[in-house]
């Protein structure tokens, strides 16, 4: 039995909290929602819509794992955390909201950079 290396365990289970995030987006975003914002109709379509996109990442980053899809996978989410930054300071009503998504994605782009530089030989 080989000995596992640190970043393939990494990426397992970022890959595994992906997917679960991904479809928590995707199935409950009330839920998500009601503590930091609004439940609007374009609030829940969006976070579906973001669940979808994590889902996709997921299944990308399991056909491809190599290092460069991760790191594509890292830049994605970051620009995603720009981009709540920037709805963040431009409307108060989903300010908190944006928020909260600004911080999880700056997350998942910094968990993508690890696996990514973990992952070159």
């Amino acid at each position: 039995m080989g000995r596992r290396r640190p970043g393939r365990t990494l990426r397992g289970a970022a890959v595994t909290g992906r997917f679960a995030w991904g479809a928590l987006l995707l199935l409950a975003p009330g839920a998500l929602l009601r503590p930091v914002g609004p439940t609007t109709t374009a609030a829940t379509a969006t976070l579906r819509v973001l669940g979808a996109r994590h889902l996709a990442q997921t299944a990308v980053v399991l056909r491809w794992p190599a290092p460069g899809v991760l790191a594509a996978g890292a830049a994605v989410d970051g620009v995603h955390a720009l981009t709540a930054l920037a709805l963040a300071a431009v409307d108060r009503r989903q300010r908190h909201a944006a928020l909260a998504d600004a911080a999880v994605a700056a997350a998942w782009a910094a968990l993508g950079a690890t696996v990514a530089r973990e992952e070159k030989p």
